[in-house]
């Protein structure tokens, strides 16, 4: 079954210092809550279309995976999308866009996602998968307030 979840914050900055920031992929680990002990591979460097980001996360304790995803598109201060290649998830598309508004941004994440399994799938998402992803949004909504007022 495929899965979406939606996200709507407003930033009190200005366009271009949301931008800069939610473009690097280093500041991911500073939006991850500090428990799923994010971890990039390598240093990428700004984002491209076609970049691809490696990384780690602990989705359990003990238990690390890999993750590779790809920024499939890029339309420079407005929006970027990134694709899981390996990972977690059968499908993994996260759409971040950002609008400008009167004092600030609103940042949109939409987030398509699958986890495959059939049944077994389903129900890890009913028991765990759903409230992880939210909790991971809501620490981020937070994160993002303390970085930007």
């Amino acid at each position: 079954m495929i899965h979406e979840l939606h996200n709507i914050q407003f930033i009190s900055a200005t366009p271009a210092k949301v931008w800069e920031y939610f473009c690097n992929p280093k500041n991911l680990n500073e939006l991850t809550p500090p428990e799923m002990h994010f971890e990039i591979k390598g240093e990428p460097g700004p984002m491209y279309t076609g970049q691809m980001i490696a990384y780690r996360i602990r989705i359990l304790p003990g238990i690390k995976l890999s993750w590779l995803t790809e920024i499939r598109h890029v339309h420079e201060g407005v929006y970027f999308v990134d694709e899981q290649r390996i990972g977690p998830y059968r499908l993994w598309y996260h759409e971040h866009r950002l609008t400008a508004h009167e004092g600030g941004v609103l940042m949109t994440d939409k987030v398509t996602y699958s986890l495959g399994y059939g049944i077994f799938g389903e129900i890890a998402h009913w028991l765990w998968v759903k409230r992880q992803l939210k909790h991971i949004f809501e620490y981020r909504k937070k994160k993002v307030t303390e970085l930007f007022g």
